[in-house]
């Protein structure tokens, strides 16, 4: 017993020593320390992450010599040599990099590595540049990204996201937006809601990593064009409290904080982090109809001896308003002039808010007041655990859920033969009508000169629950990082949708006109357009990749392989003559009638990835991807047959590829690539008005290709001003279309040639100031080419002064930022329901830039 408790003695002894500590602490060349900083000991997966004091403290049980490495965004990457057979103090100090290339790299790769290591084209954005670029939308902080075509003209929220020449309707087709490592959908399409629906930006996001190119389809939900990742501010041992309070023109208040730090005593090993807004806003056009609502997000992460645990959330309760194209002047396309002489923004407007018919289940109340709306939030588990120093575990859980409504006013009246603005003689020869008198609701006559508007609006009931899971364990052998994952999804959606007609006059914000025997308190007598629809999407996929690091070379190779199957059901609907209830009468009254379609789908891919990266020299690294995807159709966009049976559902298959260098020295740094992309058997589903007031949808089997040069650069003219900037040319076209062979050659709708941003950055710690220029080149709106839009140029200003207030690190940051400075009024899209049938009359369907908006800040740190 003796010999064996003495035996066991030693081999403790000999663990104990064998450990050892690595700490320090990380600062930027003014003694600042440096949150967030990641210490990576080279060649594994041993590191740490910097607390708000800029410390850091390393537990390991390697021995001998070894470099340990810290990376931050917008720092230069720095090394040093440690004898890790005894505990080491070393410290840090960083110097601004004149680019990000050394930043780590957290998505599209199992491992962390700095940009110049990675084999894909990646832009990042830290928390500070974030703060600059977002004013209202995603469109707002990605119209700087290379390669990137972002319409924000819309409002807030859905977005338009354009990826290398990849052919979509916009929103984020193929290119998921995701927080903290998870997807916010995991299956697009089950209805026509975007992703930025169900998250707002805040303060609480500490950096944004947008990876593009096809091997980022390997890990995750997977993805055919590249990944949108934000990830959130965790807590450390230093509290930490943030207040930001906002003001801008067309009367919008806005709040937000962040506040972090340790829960328990000193020595706790869990953190907390709590971030949110409260916003209200009668813009950024005044339609009457507010903007209101918050957001709160938060997380506390438990730190273990071999990983960690971390419970984050989000619940949210807003609404915003959706801009879509209306009617401006025809040949040049500018913002029109009223019957009351007032030029016309928006032709939404609160008048509508109170329509309200009769209908087979009862009185039916619009919801259009509401605009978006999105009620809910998500709940999300990870676990990180190292089994030993090259071999962890990383498993994500969320489950989600929300009430969602997408009510938006359409773009005109939907029927057939008439125009956009119409005399009411017009009006009454477009729908057989032989006479009749219009009025406000008021009952005054309305001039006989003034022009009408009839338009529709389209409420859209959208609840979701999904739930997901994502496991990854990666395993270091030498030179190779092997990651073997699984990730698995079940989304349930509804999808019920009513369009009705209403007649208004012709201005800003219009009143709603009455014509006798045909309108009743402004609702139309065409009827309603009625569809109902529930969807189930079953995922799963499994995928192995390998990272191999050698002393000149980066190898990434991956396979993965995914099913994914879904259930549609599509209720019935018939025409309905209601009885006179006091309110609007109509007709016809199209409504559900309790009849269901039902059809199972189902279909499987694979997809490879192979991509390298040589590094001729510490400032030159040459890289190439090449992968072939794929793209689960829209679930939504499923037809039946005659019989009841669902059309096929094949996969849409996807290759691209890529050749580029990454380059930094001294006061220079930039990146050029050469990519190509091909899309085989694209379902392009377009919503085309049908004639009668409602919309339907058109399907068209395609094939396109686009080739393009993507560079990106900065230089550093002092310590404290630099110029950067990007340039993206694509070409590209529709190589096959299927239901209209003469778009072959055609160029692709709402893609542009050209695509680049320019910016003077100024920051010497007290003052700071950014312009930013982004340029969007000529398109066409629609697959037959026949309406060109112009050019936009959008500039954002944004300047600050920050001065140090009470004891410490507390600061105060007086802001100002100015969208679309120079008030640029280029459209951003035609009418997609007129789609290839647009033509350039009297008046021309199209959505204009957001006018220019003043944002006044304040930002209290302590």
């Amino acid at each position: 017993m003796k010999n064996i408790l003495t035996i066991c003695l030693c081999l403790i002894g000999a663990y104990a020593f064998s450990q050892s500590t690595i700490s320090g602490k990380v600062v930027d060349q003014f003694n600042n320390p440096i949150p967030g900083a990641n210490i990576i000991v080279t060649g594994t997966e041993v590191g740490a992450t910097t607390d708000f004091d800029g410390n850091f403290e390393i537990n390991t049980q390697l021995s001998g010599m070894h470099e340990l490495k810290v990376l931050f965004i917008g720092f230069t990457t720095q090394a040093k040599k440690v004898d890790l057979s005894k505990n080491v103090i070393v410290n840090f100090t960083l110097v601004e990099s004149v680019q990000s290339l050394d930043a780590v790299v957290l998505t599209g790769t199992s491992t962390k590595r700095s940009q110049k290591e990675t084999p894909l084209s990646i832009t990042s954005f830290g928390a500070k540049e974030l703060s600059k670029t977002n004013t209202s939308s995603q469109a707002d902080v990605l119209r700087s990204v290379p390669g990137i075509t972002a319409e924000g003209g819309g409002g807030e929220v859905a977005s338009n996201i354009f990826v290398r020449g990849l052919p979509s309707g916009g929103q984020y087709q193929f290119n998921p937006l995701q927080i903290d490592g998870m997807p916010v959908l995991s299956t697009f399409g089950l209805n026509s809601s975007a992703h930025d629906v169900y998250f707002r930006n805040d303060i609480g996001v500490k950096s944004l990593e947008f990876v593009r190119g096809g091997s980022s389809i390997l890990y995750g939900v997977g993805s055919v064009a590249g990944i949108i990742n934000y990830t959130s501010v965790t807590g450390s041992d230093t509290p930490k409290n943030v207040i930001r309070t906002e003001i801008a023109s067309n009367s919008r208040y806005k709040a937000d904080f962040l506040t972090s730090g340790p829960l328990g005593g000193e020595d706790s090993n869990t953190y907390y982090a709590l971030s949110g807004f409260y916003r209200y806003d009668e813009g950024p056009l005044k339609t009457g109809l507010a903007t209101e609502g918050f957001q709160l997000r938060g997380n506390i992460k438990h730190v273990t001896d071999k990983g960690s645990v971390t419970f984050s959330g989000q619940f949210i309760d807003d609404n915003v308003q959706f801009f879509l194209p209306y009617p401006l002047e025809g040949g040049t396309r500018n913002r029109p002039i009223g019957n009351d002489g007032e030029e016309i923004f928006t032709l939404q407007t609160a008048a509508a808010s109170d329509i309200s018919y009769a209908t087979p289940d009862g009185i039916y109340n619009s919801p259009i007041e509401d605009g978006v709306v999105t009620k809910g939030g998500y709940f999300l588990t990870n676990f990180k655990h190292n089994f030993s120093d090259d071999l962890k575990l990383d498993a994500k859980l969320r489950y989600s859920r929300y009430k969602h409504q997408f009510n938006l006013f359409l773009d005109g009246s939907g029927v057939g033969g008439a125009k956009a603005v119409e005399t009411q003689a017009e009006y009454l020869a477009a729908r057989g009508l032989t006479s009749g008198s219009f009025t406000l609701l008021n009952g005054q006559a309305l001039p006989a000169n003034a022009l009408l508007f009839e338009n529709r609006i389209l409420d859209r009931n959208r609840p979701l629950t999904e739930l997901m899971a994502d496991f990854k364990i990666t395993k270091t052998a030498g030179e190779h990082n092997i990651t073997l994952g699984s990730f698995i999804s079940r989304s349930k959606a509804g999808d019920f949708n009513v369009i009705t007609n209403y007649l208004g006059e012709y201005n800003d914000r219009p009143e709603l006109v009455n014509l006798s025997g045909y309108t009743v308190n402004g609702v139309t007598n065409r009827g309603t357009s009625y569809t109902n629809r529930n969807i189930n999407s079953n995922k799963i996929a499994v995928f192995i990749a390998d990272e191999i690091k050698l002393d000149r070379w980066n190898l990434d190779f991956g396979i993965r392989y995914e099913r994914a199957s879904g259930d549609i059901e599509n209720e019935g609907s018939d025409t309905y003559t209601v009885d006179n209830t006091g309110i609007a009468n109509l007709d016809n009254v199209k409504w559900g009638n309790g009849t269901w379609t039902r059809g199972h789908v189902s279909a499987d891919d694979f997809a490879v990835a192979l991509a390298g990266l040589y590094k001729v020299n510490d400032n030159l690294s040459a890289y190439g991807n090449f992968s072939r995807g794929y793209f689960f159709p829209e679930l939504r966009g499923t037809k039946f047959d005659s019989f009841g049976n669902p059309n096929s559902y094949d996969t849409e298959k996807i290759i691209q590829g890529e050749l580029g260098v990454k380059y930094g020295k001294d006061k220079f740094s930039g990146t050029a690539a050469l990519y190509a992309v091909s899309l085989k058997d694209r379902r392009s589903v377009s919503f085309v008005n049908n004639g009668s007031g409602g919309v339907t949808e058109e399907v068209d089997t395609q094939d396109t290709k686009t080739i393009g040069l993507e560079t990106t650069w900065k230089y550093r003219i002092s310590d404290e001003f630099n110029f950067n900037g990007s340039f993206t040319f694509q070409d590209h076209e529709i190589s096959k279309s299927e239901s209209n062979p003469e778009f072959e050659g055609n160029e692709l709708r709402r893609q542009p040639n050209v695509v680049s941003s320019f910016g003077l950055d100024y920051d010497n710690q007290v003052f700071d100031g950014s312009l930013v220029y982004n340029y969007t080149g000529k398109k066409f709106s629609n697959d037959s080419n026949s309406i060109e839009l112009d050019a936009i140029g959008i500039a954002n200003l944004n300047v600050g002064y920050t001065f140090a207030v009470g004891e410490g690190d507390e600061t105060v940051r007086l802001g100002m930022q100015v969208f679309n400075l120079f008030n640029d009024e280029g459209i951003t899209e035609g009418s997609p329901r007129l789609n290839n049938s647009q033509t350039e009359e009297d008046f021309f369907v199209g959505r204009p830039v957001l006018p220019t908006r003043v944002f006044l800040n304040a930002t209290f740190n302590f």
